[in-house]
């Protein structure tokens, strides 16, 4: 039986969400959407020369209708949703992508919702501040989603695919300015498409739910638009989402605190490596502990890294043999990490997979869990030469207790859209982006990553 606490919380969230305004939203929150927008575009610039991105656009362009939307870095216009895809897949291709965690949720929410915006910005004119409102909008719909089924996550899905469809639907909603009612069936419309299976980690169809999360936003949004309807009980009905979805259904906590926490944008967190993001607070003690030795690698006798329990069973893999496995490997990631001093994409390819190099050291790395650790905290030991080093992460850098500076994300998005836009069109973008909420039509950020 639905309790009346959360008989309509479908209802009240997507009320609340059709009457915020751009004057509603805290500078913190408008901030953190410059950031997101801004790392998102660099994202999805170097994923655009992806090979997983040039199947997926060969089959497009052969199945695609008529071109109304730029795929990022790529001089390339498909339709409509086949945009938002391209480009959502683009966002998510590296892992490079935001993470926002909070509880038991965990989502990369700026890929599905952004590509989605985008699209919608090429259809008509969109101003800065409506961009980064439906921005906030569809990631606190994304999220407090998440809340209210709190086993989703362990239950193998995808929450970029599931939660993302939600998001991106929301914030498209958002952005083409429908009322309460449509919003809600707009939200539900994104929610009966929700789909992505964690068992797809380390291959293509990992980054495609996030593009056919945008897609499907963008549809919903659309149809919602139009008077198509849906359940106006998505999350809390008695087959709704929190109780599918989820073994444990919260529908309450779609709204706890509505009004009063602030936005969920706000706690947003960047990754300053290429890889799953359980895998960041390793790679913060591993890259500690070379730059205390400064030795070579080849002196390593062992490296053992302590974790949070999702490093094992989201980041266990022994032996990639692909780029994208090896970005779901504690192993190749902590090698490759010490030999290279970096994790950004480079040490993520097919080739540095299966580097002898990158082998010989990723079988002297064992890894153990604590069940006390959090997902943003972990211990590595490196014994070399009789010797023992030590480095302890207490929050993982990139995340929200410990965020990258405004400067580290704009580096991080030049080093980013340089290789594909040129280093003239990335300043520009930058700079539009970081007045973002002053632009007039957010199609010239588009012309500028074409």
């Amino acid at each position: 039986m639905v309790s009346e606490r959360s008989s309509h919380v479908t209802q009240d969230l997507c009320a609340y969400l059709a009457a915020a305004r751009y004057a509603d939203m805290p500078a913190r929150a408008v901030h953190e959407g410059r950031r997101g927008v801004l790392d998102w575009l660099g994202c999805a610039l170097a994923g655009s020369a992806h090979p997983t991105i040039d199947k997926l656009a060969g089959v497009l362009e052969e199945i695609g209708g008529r071109p109304q939307v730029s795929v990022l870095g790529r001089k390339l216009k498909l339709g409509l949703l086949d945009g938002a895809l391209a480009n959502g897949q683009m966002g998510h291709v590296l892992d490079f992508d935001d993470t926002h965690s909070v509880d038991t949720t965990v989502l990369h929410t700026s890929s599905p919702v952004l590509a989605a915006l985008f699209a919608l910005a090429q259809r008509a004119a969109v101003s800065g501040q409506a961009f980064l409102l439906a921005y906030a909008s569809g990631f606190e719909a994304g999220i407090r989603s998440g809340l209210a089924a709190p086993g989703h996550l362990k239950g193998g899905w995808h929450t970029t695919g599931t939660l993302g469809a939600i998001a991106a639907a929301v914030a498209a909603g958002k952005l083409l300015g429908l009322d309460a009612k449509q919003l809600n069936h707009a939200m539900a419309i994104g929610a009966t498409q929700a789909g992505g299976m964690q068992q797809n980690r380390g291959t293509s169809c990992k980054s495609f739910h996030a593009g056919k999360a945008a897609m499907s936003g963008v549809l919903a949004g659309l149809l919602a638009q139009r008077g198509f309807d849906s359940s106006l009980e998505i999350i809390e009905g008695k087959l709704g989402y929190s109780r599918i979805y989820s073994d444990v259904a919260a529908p309450e906590l779609l709204t706890a605190d509505l009004g009063s926490r602030g936005w969920e944008i706000e706690r947003n967190g960047h990754k300053p490596y290429a890889c799953g993001f359980v895998l960041h607070a390793a790679l913060d003690a591993v890259l500690a502990l070379r730059a205390q030795a400064q030795i070579d690698p080849g002196q390593v006798s062992a490296i053992e890294i302590v974790g949070h329990p999702h490093v094992l069973s989201v980041t266990g893999t022994l032996a990639p043999v692909t780029g994208l496995q090896s970005k779901f490997s504690i192993y190749h990631s902590a090698a490759a990490a010490f030999i290279d001093g970096a994790a950004q994409a480079h040490q993520y390819t097919d080739q540095r997979a299966l580097d002898p190099a990158v082998i010989a050291l990723r079988l002297k790395v064992k890894v153990s869990v604590d069940e006390s650790f959090r997902k943003d905290q972990a211990q590595a030991f490196m014994i070399a030469g009789g010797k023992r080093n030590e480095a302890t992460i207490e929050h993982a850098s990139g995340m929200a207790e410990n965020p990258m500076s405004d400067a580290a994300i704009e580096a991080k998005f030049l080093a980013n859209a340089e290789p594909v836009i040129g280093k003239e069109r990335a300043l520009r973008v930058a700079e539009s982006v970081w007045k973002l909420d002053e632009l007039k039509d957010v199609g010239e950020i588009v012309a500028l990553c074409d």
